[in-house]
This record gives C-alpha cells, sequence and structure tokens, in this order.
C-alpha cells in the first residue's frame, strides 16, 4: 500500500495519524485505528469549513465540533496541536502540546484516555460513553437556534459531531436524532464513520440495520461518502450540509480502520489497543512517512495557519465589528446576551420570589415550584428549560408573557418539550449549559434512572443544569412501586459534586432555587412532592434561609438537646410534630432541617457543630427513602424512619402509616435512640 506525500494535504493528514499513532504507542494504551482513518475527515472540516479562530477558541460565534467516539481522543488532540489551537482566547501557548501529547493518559496531562471539557481549549464537551457527544451537540445546536432567534441571527453556528457505530447502537443518540429531526435543525451535522468494526469484531454481529434509512425515517438529511480518504467528495458533503435549511444532516464516510496499516488495517485489532512497534513502522512506510517520532513538519503547522488561521480570525474580527454596531443599534439586547452567557444574574432577579403564608393544609413543594420557578425565569431571560412529557405534572411550565415554546421554525420559545425521552433531554441540558444559557429539564423522580449517565456528566463537566424531579417517594400512592422512587436520593446523592435539594415545604422551596440560582460550578437536582404538604409558620420556626447552609435548626430546646431530630421533604413535617410531642412530654429535642446534605458538609466545622453537636448522639434522621445517604449523620447510636423496600400501591395517606412513616414513630425512635 503506497500513499502519496506529494500534497501539502496528504502531509497534514499523515502528521495527524503519525501523532495520534505515536501517542498510543507511547502511552501503551488507547485507540489508533479511528483517528488513522478519520483523519482526513476531520482535516477536510477543520481546514476547509470550520468557523474557528484557533486564537479566540472561546469566541461564542465559533462552530463546534465534538467528537463524540471520545475512545479516538488522539484524533482530537492532534488536530487541536497542528491547527495551533491556542490555550484560551488571546493567549499565546498552545492549547496541546507535543508534550502533551507524549504524556498522553498520564496523570495531569490534558489529553486524557477521553477528552475532558475543561482540561484543555478546543474541546467541547466530556464524551466517552458513547452516545452522550451527540446528544449533546443536539443541545448545542438548540442553543445557537435560540439565541439566533432572540438576538437577529448575531450569534448563530454550526454544530458537527464525529460519531462511531457504538454511538449509533446506544438508545441516547436514537432519542436525540429523532429530537434533532423533529426540531429541524439544520444547523447540526453528525459525521458518522461507517468502518463495520467494534471491539468484537464485525458489526454485523449485532449491528446490521440501515442507517441511512433510519435517518431518513427520523426528518434528517442524508449524505453518503463511499472513501474516508476521498477529500473532495469530503467537501463536497460539507458544502452540501450548508445549503440545507429545513433539516439536520447525516454525512455517512466509509472508511477503513486503521488505514495503511499492514496487517491491522480493517481490524478490530486496532481498535482499542496499540499497533505496535513493527506494525507502526510498516504503517509510516506506507505512508511516505520520512520523519521522526512525535515529530510534525514545519510546513504543516503553516499551512493550518494560511486555511483555518487566517479564515478564523477574517470570521472573528468581521463579527467583532458587527457586535459592536449590533451593541450600539441594539445596547439593550446585546446587554442581555451578554449577561446570559457571562452567567450572571441580573440585579434584583430574586427580588419577587414567592413568600407562602402559614398553612395547615398546605400545598405540594411540586406547585410551589412552579411559582418559584417562574418569578424567577420571568427576571432571569438565559433560564429555560421544559420536562419529558411531565409538564401538567411537573408544573415546570413556563407562563409569564413571552415565554413561548421552542419548536421547529419558531425558535425563541423558552419552553421545551423534549418528548418521553428522559436520557437524550439531560444530555441536551448539558449542550445547551455548555453554550452559556442556564437549562432545566424535569420528569418524575424514579425516571432518574433513565437519565443518569447525563446527569453524571454534568457534575464531572460542572454543567450548572438544573434537575426538576417531581412525584418523590411512596407519596405517589396508586401508581405502586414502579413509580414511587425509594432508593433514588442515596444514589444521587453518591454522584461527586452534585446538589440534591428536597424542600420541606414550600418557603423552603423558594429559598432551595434562590441557592440553586447562585450554583454555577455543579448541577443541582431539586427533589418535590406530589402531596400537599404543610406550610410551617415562620414566625414560631425558623426562617427558611437557613436552606441555603443545607441544613439550620428549626425549633430548639433551652440549654444542650437531648436528642437531634433530622428531615427533609414531605417528613419535615413529621420531624415538628414529633418535636412538638417530645418537647411536651419534657424530653429535650431540636428539630433540624436538612434540605442539601452536600452543602451542609461543605459548612464550615464551628456551623456543623452548632446545629448538630457532637456530644449529642441521640439522633433520628426521617425521610421516605433508604437510609444510606444518612449514616453520616446518624453515627452508632442514631435511627433511621424511612424506608427498606420497595413501596405498595394504594393511596398516599395510607402508605405512610403501613411503612411505619409517622410522627409517633419517629417519638419512638427518638426515645430509643437516647436509651443508646
Amino acid at each position: 500500500m503506497s500513499i502519496s506525500t506529494s500534497s501539502i494535504e496528504q502531509l497534514s493528514i499523515n502528521a495527524i495519524r503519525t501523532l495520534s499513532m505515536d501517542a498510543v504507542q507511547q502511552a501503551n494504551s488507547g485507540h489508533p485505528g479511528t483517528p488513522m482513518a478519520l483523519a482526513p475527515v476531520v482535516y477536510t472540516l477543520w481546514n476547509k469549513h470550520l468557523k474557528y479562530d484557533p486564537a479566540n477558541p472561546h469566541w461564542q460565534s465559533r462552530d463546534r465540533f465534538v467528537l463524540s467516539c471520545g475512545h479516538a481522543s488522539m484524533l482530537l488532540y492532534s488536530t487541536l496541536h497542528v491547527a495551533g489551537v491556542k490555550k484560551a482566547d488571546g493567549a499565546s501557548e498552545p492549547s496541546i502540546t507535543i508534550d502533551n501529547i507524549r504524556n498522553f493518559r498520564q496523570l495531569h496531562s490534558p489529553c486524557a484516555g477521553h477528552p475532558e471539557v475543561h482540561e484543555a481549549a478546543g474541546i467541547e464537551t466530556t464524551t466517552g460513553p458513547l452516545g452522550q457527544g451527540v446528544a449533546t451537540s443536539v443541545g448545542m445546536a438548540i442553543a445557537a437556534k435560540w439565541q439566533a432567534a432572540r438576538f437577529d441571527e448575531m450569534f448563530d453556528y454550526d454544530v458537527y459531531a464525529l460519531c462511531s457505530d457504538g454511538d449509533l447502537m446506544e438508545g441516547i443518540s436514537s432519542e436525540a436524532a429523532s429530537v434533532a429531526g423533529h426540531l429541524k435543525l439544520s444547523n447540526l451535522c453528525w459525521v458518522y464513520d461507517d468502518n463495520k468494526i467494534t471491539i468484537e469484531g464485525d458489526t454485523d454481529l449485532a449491528f446490521t440495520e440501515d442507517i441511512p434509512g433510519r435517518f431518513r425515517a427520523m426528518g434528517w438529511h442524508v449524505i453518503e461518502v463511499a472513501d474516508a480518504n476521498d477529500i473532495e467528495a469530503l467537501d463536497a458533503a460539507f458544502t452540501e450540509f450548508k445549503t440545507i435549511t429545513d433539516k439536520p444532516t447525516l454525512i455517512v464516510v466509509h472508511s477503513i480502520i486503521a488505514w495503511g496499516a499492514p496487517t491491522k488495517a480493517n481490524t478490530h485489532g486496532a481498535h482499542g489497543a496499540p499497533l505496535g512497534d513493527s506494525e507502526i513502522e510498516g504503517t509510516k512506510a506506507a505512508y511516505g512517512w520520512t520523519y521522526g517520532k512525535f515529530e510534525v513538519p514545519a510546513e504543516v503547522y503553516e499551512h493550518f495557519n494560511a486555511n483555518l488561521g487566517a479564515r478564523g480570525a477574517e470570521a472573528k474580527s468581521q463579527w467583532d465589528a458587527s457586535f459592536a454596531k449590533y451593541s450600539k443599534d441594539n445596547a439593550e439586547k446585546a446587554a442581555t446576551w451578554s449577561s446570559i452567557i457571562s452567567g450572571e444574574l441580573p440585579a434584583g432577579w430574586d427580588a419577587e420570589l414567592p413568600v407562602f403564608p402559614a398553612d395547615a393544609k398546605g400545598i405540594a413543594t411540586r406547585a410551589s415550584g412552579g411559582k418559584v420557578l417562574n418569578a424567577i425565569a420571568a427576571k432571569v431571560p438565559g433560564l429555560l428549560g421544559g420536562s419529558a412529557d411531565l409538564e401538567p405534572s411537573t408544573k415546570t411550565g413556563l407562563t409569564f408573557e413571552g415565554a413561548g415554546d421552542f419548536e421547529a421554525g419558531t425558535y425563541c420559545g423558552r419552553n421545551f418539550h423534549f418528548g418521553i425521552r428522559e436520557h437524550t433531554m439531560a444530555a441536551i441540558g448539558n449542550g445547551m449549559a455548555l453554550s452559556g444559557l442556564r437549562p432545566y429539564v424535569s420528569t418524575f423522580f424514579v425516571f432518574s434512572d433513565y437519565l443518569r449517565p447525563s446527569l453524571r456528566l454534568s457534575a464531572i463537566m460542572k454543567a450548572p443544569v438544573i434537575y426538576i424531579f417531581t412525584h418523590d417517594s411512596i407519596g405517589v400512592g396508586e401508581d405502586g412501586p414502579t413509580h414511587q422512587p425509594v432508593e433514588h436520593l442515596s444514589a444521587i446523592r453518591a454522584i461527586p459534586n452534585v446538589a440534591v435539594f428536597r424542600p420541606g415545604d414550600s418557603n423552603e422551596v423558594s429559598q432551595c432555587y434562590k441557592t440553586v440560582m447562585e450554583l454555577t460550578d455543579r448541577p443541582s437536582v431539586l427533589v418535590l412532592t406530589r402531596q400537599n404538604l404543610p406550610t410551617l409558620d415562620r414566625e414560631k420556626y425558623a426562617c427558611a434561609s437557613g436552606s441555603a447552609r443545607g441544613a439550620y435548626v428549626l425549633a430548639d430546646c433551652d440549654g444542650t438537646p437531648e436528642v437531634l431530630l433530622m428531615g427533609t421533604g414531605s417528613e419535615l413535617s413529621l420531624v415538628v410534630e414529633a418535636y412538638e410531642k417530645l418537647t411536651a412530654e419534657g424530653v429535650k429535642a431540636r428539630a433540624i432541617s436538612v434540605p442539601c446534605l452536600e452543602l451542609f458538609y461543605e459548612q464550615d466545622a464551628a456551623y456543623q457543630k452548632e446545629v448538630m453537636p457532637c456530644d449529642v448522639t441521640a439522633r433520628v434522621a426521617v425521610e421516605a427513602g433508604i437510609r444510606q445517604s444518612w449514616d453520616r449523620l446518624l453515627g452508632l447510636k442514631g435511627e433511621f424512619v424511612g424506608m427498606s423496600s420497595f413501596g405498595a400501591s394504594a393511596p398516599a395517606e395510607e402508605l405512610f402509616p403501613y411503612f411505619g412513616i409517622t410522627a409517633d414513630h419517629v417519638v419512638e425512635a427518638a426515645k430509643k435512640s437516647i436509651g443508646n
């Protein structure tokens, strides 16, 4: 096999290939085959089509490139290096250096095994779990459409995602493609690497469907490129994508994995393991590559700078001039856009947070949550979102004037209809958050299982997506165990860098939302009830503003308490009732509301000891879920009132006594803990 190096284009492509091979071999770990096969695709896109300024990699109007097949991460790192992408806007240091590449998959190198969004400029999202990248790209395309509709086409851009057979086998990609097709996201282009190879072997083992037919059925424009090495055909495909104005585009590229390798080309042996020194030597000979290990010819850098660099700099300069004029002619709109993208909350954004009067009957926190959400969203223009076909139940619709619906051809709305697609809904939220918006997504709490992988990536990426989960416990009632979350609070609390809020009444809902809006370094989860909860009398009990610290003393005794009563959500009223009963009996009790364990653990030791004195070991936690996440606070002598099994199908008012979640049981547990 012989491949000419007569052209600078081929030299540039082979530079990407050889850097990728050398890095995987040096690390003795990684996936060399896909970078070798797809280097022509990425070269053609970046050097001929991408609207991207390497000197300003965070420019808001840039095109986005997502490597959904994150196992091929060296393809991205090699491209960022040869393209001259800088570490930050206006910086002189490269985002990815040769030394970074030499240390691929090693501690402290930004060239991680799979791309991590905060590790280096040019990495637009964290990928690796297959299907996540393409689903996130839909959120990015939505963000572009929304900004363009709201701000007079000033902030439009295209989104490209490179995906593999594995991406398209995962169910999330089908959900995402369905959403994109329905919304007619013409600024979205997926490039499908059809190499017919997976880790186990040929894709015929498990994957024989008609991908072009499937995507056409979902409303996509489909282009096929017969040979991944055909630069002219690839160029024409990307050009054609830009002419399509009423649907997303899928470019199916037929490739040979590990192109050029003497024995491992077109085999699964090149998918997840280094080629080996002798195979690399033979491959480089086939490429006609005469340069050393990790060596990039100077003319490759010059070539990228003369094309991508010059084109990107010109596009950025023109945009800067346009935005300056736009800011002069549309000062209010420009200021609004700038505040959205910066993440700044407008002055007075929390001035009209609802305050709820004391009410023994109360209202469901999903209902008060809807009121609070609308009060905030009316003041915060970048707050937008929707549900997985459950808005009438989760109460997450924005009802104020001008909110509108985001739909095909009407991209300025702030209410989203994700359909019954929880997993991709959350990934779309990630894409929107990475694009500078503040999205919320909602469903029943039990269905958080369907979107957990995307929520986990929100946490890894520090993406401030707001998750609103309702129908939070056995309080769901007649729908039964399949719809009654039991282990879910502990399961989500187990994910690092997630703040989980379970407010105990409507005023805590207001304060928890306020805290959520101020948390910009992590996703937040609001867990709300279907059933009514009493609204506590805040003249008698402590102010709900203590929610911002995760836990606070709601009601106290004189002196040192004998027992601490801790509760969240619908069980907070049971804690209060038990506190009153114990106090009447002469037991010195302290009632503590714990709406967010994570924030409480972040408080200083003095505050933690003030709320929960270390020498008070008699403790009771009350929550209609499993005990697991409470052990740290309960210690060896504490008691738990909650669930240790699945629920049952019956009215909610029957289920709580049946499972022993009552004020009387809390009193019994308190006395037992004191006795311990």
